[in-house]
């Protein structure tokens, strides 16, 4: 019964509830370090959009970046019901979503949703807009590139940003992606990197250099925002 409970309508209700007061609490009480934002305004400049690429445990410190930018913003984000608590626990902040995932090759008859997902991003970049994508996500493992941010942004012509987020007080949970709880009053801290762009004509091997480039990026920029944190990586 209590499995019925957790996984019904009523469950799911709360749940979004409780993100949207506890953003709505952190939002009120904390402050906002940035380092190197030149990095991203100068990518957006360039009217192609920009892929902003953040691992999937760093996800609820990076709401508060939508205040940072006109450009229309949007998250992508799985079909799975957790990616309805979430878009429903953040709506409120002016974030846009892409429901869908990279395609599954155990699960065919789900390609279409991934294809519909990819489409649907490559549309807003090319209005110019932000795509928020973390690449280690829904299912892991935790913070290792997959390449779908990077195909993406291979097929839009837009620059992939990676940003570190960091909080300065909070409690990372065990779960796979090791998923930091920030608290109120802390610093949240954000890094960015410098842009990645993907050729159109990239061969196989050349976008796994990227992707690999990618993750050593993201690494970085992670860390960076852990040590303005005062928090140990």
């Amino acid at each position: 019964m209590m499995k019925r409970i957790a996984k019904s309508p009523f469950a799911a209700r709360c749940a979004s509830f409780c993100i949207r007061l506890y953003l709505r609490i952190l939002g009120a009480t904390i402050r906002q370090e940035i380092e190197d934002r030149a990095q991203f305004d100068k990518a957006l400049a360039q009217g192609r959009g920009v892929v902003l690429v953040f691992w999937h445990g760093r996800l609820m410190a990076t709401p508060f970046l939508r205040a940072l930018t006109q450009a229309d913003v949007y998250m992508l984000i799985s079909n799975h019901r957790d990616g309805d608590i979430i878009a429903d626990g953040v709506r409120g902040f002016g974030i846009k979503f892409i429901r869908g995932s990279a395609a599954n090759p155990k699960k065919p008859d789900k390609s279409k949703q991934g294809a519909s997902a990819v489409a649907q991003s490559i549309a807003a970049l090319n209005d110019g807009g932000v795509v928020g994508v973390t690449p280690d996500g829904p299912r892991g493992p935790g913070e290792k590139v997959q390449p779908g941010a990077l195909r993406v942004a291979q097929m839009s012509g837009a620059a992939i940003v990676p940003v570190g987020a960091s909080v300065s007080r909070g409690r990372r949970m065990k779960s796979w992606d090791r998923f930091l709880v920030a608290a109120p009053f802390s610093r949240f801290c954000y890094v960015a990197g410098e842009p990645i762009r993907i050729p159109e004509t990239s061969s196989g091997a050349e976008l796994e250099s990227l992707r690999a480039e990618l993750e050593d990026r993201l690494i970085a920029v992670t860390a960076r925002a852990d040590a303005m944190a005062g928090r140990n990586p």
